[in-house]
């Protein structure tokens, strides 16, 4: 199968128009957010992405700040882009990237999680780029949430092609009865049972 490249270029405009408001209280609620869409009409994405990460850390920072308040953790992300690139090589990280995954029959990414610093970003974006049930078949985006004393809740994303999803990509806080606690995320890919899936991910360190 022969794919088309197509060129996406992004502008803040483009995130500014999303609902900030019901995408933040998404991912408090479930640890990820459904844009759907956003890419639409993308096969494959070269690299860079355009003005993309820059223009998603906006808003994504106040929310990732919060978060890292609500559980007592000293570590805040800087106003802008550039500032947080910045703090992020100082650290040793490498700035943002994003890689494709191309999984074909029988193939699966096991469950992951980004929690090996204070200065992970807690959050970032992965999308679809072929269409279930088309292009293959399995293949789900899978995310399990463990919280204390409880057994680990399993939940699906029903991404189609051109969907993307803002998901914590380790911890977040949670309201309980005694103040906020936290929980954590993983996520995987199920098993391709034919066909090829084609998907992204995008790091914001």
């Amino acid at each position: 199968m022969k794919w088309k490249i197509t060129v996406i270029l992004f502008n803040n405009d483009v995130v500014a128009r999303l609902d900030w408001a019901e995408i933040a209280a998404e991912l408090d609620q479930d640890g990820y957010a459904i844009l759907s869409g956003l890419l639409h009409g993308a096969r494959v994405l070269p690299e860079p992405l355009g003005a993309l990460p820059a223009a998603l850390y906006e808003p994504l920072s106040t929310i990732a700040n919060r978060w890292n308040q609500s559980l007592g953790l000293k570590e805040r992300f800087p106003d802008g882009s550039n500032a947080f690139q910045e703090q992020s090589r100082k650290a040793g990280l490498p700035g943002p990237r994003s890689y494709m995954s191309r999984l074909r029959e029988r193939d699966y990414q096991a469950l992951q999680q980004r929690n090996d610093g204070a200065w992970r970003f807690p959050l970032q974006l992965v999308a679809l780029l072929s269409e279930p049930g088309v292009d293959f078949t399995g293949g789900e985006f899978v995310m399990t949430e463990q919280r204390p004393r409880m057994q680990s809740r399993p939940m699906v994303l029903p991404l189609q092609r051109g969907d993307a999803a803002i998901i914590a990509v380790a911890r977040r806080p949670i309201m309980g009865r005694k103040g906020y606690y936290r929980v954590n995320n993983k996520h995987a890919i199920s098993r391709v049972h034919s066909g090829e899936r084609i998907g992204l991910e995008l790091y914001f360190d």
